[in-house]
């Protein structure tokens, strides 16, 4: 019996009706069936729940239905339960292939992903509908990813597609197993065998392309992408792509035109305005430049690339006044954003604003950015604001990190001289010019004074005798 999309909201309504009003009405099991399978798609599972209590209390031997209740025990994580059924329905119906379905899905969830296999193996062997072994081979090649098996989940998925030219999301795995694998040659050729056989597959060009585009090889993708263009000229991610080639053949009129079609073609993305905005100021563009760049931080405020190609243009330009209005505002919006604080410690040492660049050091440090140079800039920013004792404490830190490091070493040396810790200062003075002599005009740079004492005088010349 064929059962029509107006049938199924009929028995929707019915059923819905029925819950209101707590009469009891009588559903055929197929009813009940397409009814809870609505609601599990929807994500209603206490409306699916409540569908298959009902129904099996009217066909309490459909095994359907059992199964229904054994996917909903799934969700909910009751697996001995679901297992439980499941060995009852074995026992009735042993070639039923949904029951060893059901039996893999279990055995995933609880992370027996190799017995899974096996599982869905019986079933494939059970099943004479080509169409519906598609299914099976993915969840095999699914149980094979969670196994980071990526060839034989390759082997499954190529299988699936064999059997379902059209899942695409069968062609994506098999990509991205390849990609992991880090096998695009590999990839490519079997791409090029599959579009020899599906030409106007424009999912099968876009990603012959990029795969082209991760090898450089520039003029391949470009034309992969034209093809994918010419099977489908509404394909935003196309037309994103080459714009992404045309850059790299530096092209930028050309890759304008490509991400300002994506504009047309749907909604405008915080990606393509802050792509046109780079091809801009590549063509010394410099108003429509900063125009998209604006465009970007309004379209999506969280997109950090956005904030950090306005700052960096002014910064650029030496406009450090604008690029610091935009680095606040940015900060405003994340203020856990470490790049961000990076250019705000920057951009304030440039400007002389002393204690600001210092808190934007500390702050990058706080959110666990151990750049040595971060560590080194706030050093010489306190130094610079006569903390001494912090900027010590700053480089002793750092040092855990940067163990035998000449540039802490020699500001450490420094700071203890400036303090009178002479035998402290000795010592990691000494221990700076044995690792790195060359690095000694910090001395001269940041603790100018120092230059004339004897006992620094002395260690840094016999250094350099030594060195002779």
């Amino acid at each position: 019996m064929q059962y029509s999309h107006e049938d199924e909201n009929l028995s929707l309504t019915r059923f819905e009706s029925m819950l209101k009003t707590n009469d009891i009405l009588f559903f055929d099991s197929s009813e009940f069936e397409n009814i809870i399978h609505h609601y599990l798609e929807i994500g209603k599972t206490a409306l699916a729940k409540r569908a298959i209590k009902l129904g099996l209390e009217q066909h309490p031997s459909s095994v359907n239905l059992r199964l229904f209740k054994v996917e909903l025990l799934i969700i909910e994580n009751k697996f001995s339960d679901a297992n439980a059924i499941l060995e009852a329905l074995h026992n009735l119906e042993p070639a039923n292939e949904e029951i060893f379905i059901q039996k893999a899905n279990v055995l995933s969830k609880q992370d027996q992903h190799e017995k899974a296999i096996e599982t869905l193996l019986i079933a494939i062997r059970m099943s004479d509908t080509p169409d519906e072994d598609a299914d099976l081979y993915a969840l095999v090649g699914m149980e094979y990813l969670f196994l980071d098996k990526f060839d034989d989940a390759i082997v499954y998925f190529k299988k699936c597609l064999a059997s379902d030219v059209s899942d695409y999301s069968a062609l994506h795995n098999i990509i991205y197993c390849y990609d992991f694998l880090n096998k695009n040659e590999e990839a490519i050729e079997y791409l090029n065998g599959f579009l020899d056989r599906n030409p106007y597959c424009e999912l099968g060009w876009h990603q012959l392309g990029r795969q082209y585009f991760t090898l450089k090889k520039y003029k391949k993708a470009n034309a992969a992408f034209d093809f994918a263009i010419i099977s489908d000229d509404t394909f935003v991610g196309a037309y994103i792509e080459k714009g992404k080639v045309l850059e790299k053949l530096k092209a930028y009129e050309e890759a304008i035109e490509n991400y300002k079609i994506t504009l047309a073609l749907d909604e405008p993305t915080a990606f393509a305005l802050l792509r046109i905005g780079n091809c801009y100021e590549k063509l010394s563009e410099d108003n429509l430049a900063i125009q998209f760049y604006k465009k970007t931080v309004d379209e999506d405020a969280l997109l950090d690339k956005g904030w950090l190609a306005i700052t960096k243009f002014y910064m650029k330009r030496l406009n450090y006044q604008k690029a610091l209005y935009y680095i606040n505002k940015a900060v405003n919006v994340d203020c856990d954003n470490v790049l961000y604080w990076k250019l705000y410690a920057s951009i304030n040492k440039r400007l002389n604003f002393l204690e600001e660049a210092e808190r934007g050091y500390k702050r990058t440090l706080d959110l666990g950015n151990y750049e040595l140079d971060t560590w080194l800039n706030r050093a010489d920013v306190l130094i610079a604001l006569g903390e001494f004792e912090s900027a010590s404490f700053n480089l002793i830190q750092a040092s855990e990190f940067y163990p035998e490091n000449a540039e802490v070493e020699y500001r450490l040396g420094g700071l203890y001289f400036t303090m009178h810790m002479y035998d402290e200062g000795r010592f990691h003075l000494k221990n700076a010019v044995l690792l790195n002599r060359d690095y000694s005009f910090i001395i001269s740079e940041l603790f100018p004074k120092l230059t004339e004492k004897p006992m620094v005088k002395a260690i840094i010349s016999d250094s350099k005798k030594n060195s002779n």
